[in-house]
């Protein structure tokens, strides 16, 4: 049955359980992709975020749990029968192919996956004048640049983004931060993972914590630095204080 409540999740990976090699990395573990809602999905190296990420996005199968789309179970799920339902997954590095150009790869996108306008996905995130280049020809920050707009391309209903700021200067953070931010308001459920702690709750409206083989739903930023563990671990700090710290 399809949910219909306004907080019910487009995509929710729902006590997943995993082993990889000899090490039980999830042990019971959920993820709740919330329609108009940024999700930050934090965890420390190890800890099973990706993991997670890529359960939820049907890149790895669990040895437990599901995946549901508007509430529906999808049994062994995979990423390309999720991408047709809408869920997108944005790898942390080489979403694009060096092979061919910039323009010719969006509108590859384009032409299977959604509707979007290229000239105009490309300027919202500013590489409108670098189309024509391969990504192999682009500074870091222009390729992950290129990477969203393939997304705003595809106008994805959930977004699952593997620390989509790792390496960027702080300009191509705060740029694409707001690009996630307004893919939200405009009705997509987006995830970020990431390390770049203060920048992505700058981003986000929920937070959700992935420690010991299971996660935890902290709530907004604020409510989060009040976790004393969650904040002396991701702050560093009593959670008074980074709240304080928070722009």
């Amino acid at each position: 049955m399809t949910q219909t409540e306004p907080d019910a999740p487009v995509l929710m990976a729902d006590c997943v359980a995993i082993t990889r090699g000899t090490q039980r990395v999830l042990t019971s573990a959920s993820l709740r992709a919330v329609r108009g809602r940024t999700t930050a999905l934090f965890g420390r190296n190890g800890a099973g975020k990706s993991t997670l990420l890529r359960i939820a996005a049907g890149l790895l199968q669990p040895d437990g749990g599901v995946v549901r789309v508007d509430g529906e179970a999808v049994f062994r799920a995979n990423a390309a029968a999720l991408a047709r339902r809408g869920v997108l997954f944005l790898p942390d590095r080489d979403l694009l192919s060096t092979r061919s150009s910039v323009r010719a790869q969006l509108g590859m996108f384009r032409a299977q996956f959604g509707n979007g306008d290229v000239l105009a996905a490309a300027t919202r995130v500013g590489i409108a004048p670098l189309l024509d280049r391969n990504p192999d020809k682009l500074s870091g920050g222009e390729r992950r640049r290129a990477d969203v707009a393939a997304i705003l391309v595809r106008q994805p209903r959930c977004l699952l983004a593997d620390e989509p700021f790792r390496g960027l200067a702080p300009l191509d953070v705060e740029a694409l931060g707001l690009v996630f931010r307004e893919l939200a308001s405009s009705g997509c459920a987006v995830v970020i993972t990431g390390h770049e702690v203060n920048a992505i709750l700058d981003t986000v409206d929920h937070v959700t914590w992935c420690t010991a083989g299971t996660t935890y739903e902290l709530g907004a930023p604020a409510q989060a630095l009040q976790h004393r563990e969650f904040a002396m671990q991701y702050a560093g700090t009593s959670g008074a204080a980074a709240v304080n710290g928070l722009r």
